[in-house]
């Protein structure tokens, strides 16, 4: 059974990105970048989870998850830059892509991982189609929901220790996204509340 943290995208959601991806012209070298962004516990995971696997059927698909970019509580700002020359300048360039990985348990970076060989890449996170990232992303995505909801999926997905860091990532959210104004330039906006 689906639960608010492991629930099934809603399939029309799902639909829609794969639509516009299918139909969007590479920005990334010869890569569809599709970014998933909105506000912590919008539904980008899950979503992402969806058109990962309704993509594979048009070509390899890889995934990146932003809150391996994250450079702490404090690091949201920082991670589109981090997004783009790690992951989407190299591929731009038809090179290998590698990525750093942040350890929320050690709060520093613990390892990297490579971005394989793809026709479509997935960024699913906040920021990842904001200010230098913007201009790889075939298709932006901005997936939001009522922030109280949001709120609970949140803190059911981390854990109690989320709790005490949820204003403090919210603020950042709010500043990062009113400064580019994300979701006024998303090509689909997406509404998960009613899941």
């Amino acid at each position: 059974m689906w639960d608010e943290v492991t629930r099934e995208p809603r399939r029309e959601h799902v639909e829609a990105v794969v639509a516009h991806a299918l139909r969007s012209v590479p920005r990334c070298g010869d890569v569809v970048v599709v970014a998933l962004d909105g506000p912590s516990g919008a539904g980008k995971t899950t979503l992402a989870r969806g058109v990962e696997l309704a993509l594979a059927a048009h070509g390899p698909v890889s995934v990146v998850h932003m809150d391996h970019l994250y450079p702490g509580w404090d690091g949201l700002s920082e991670a589109p830059g981090l997004l783009t020359t790690e992951v989407l300048e190299p591929l731009s360039r038809g090179e290998r892509a590698a990525y750093r990985i942040w350890s929320w348990v050690r709060e520093e970076w613990a390892g990297t991982r490579d971005v394989p060989p793809c026709r479509f890449l997935v960024v699913e996170g906040c920021g990842s189609s904001v200010g230098p990232a913007r201009p790889y992303a075939a298709l932006a995505v901005f997936v939001d929901a009522d922030v109280a909801l949001r709120h609970r999926r949140g803190v059911d997905r981390d854990g109690p220790a989320y709790e005490p860091q949820w204003q403090r990532w919210a603020d950042q959210e709010t500043a990062l996204f009113g400064a580019d104004s994300t979701r006024a330039r998303a090509d689909l906006v997406l509404d998960t509340s009613s899941l």
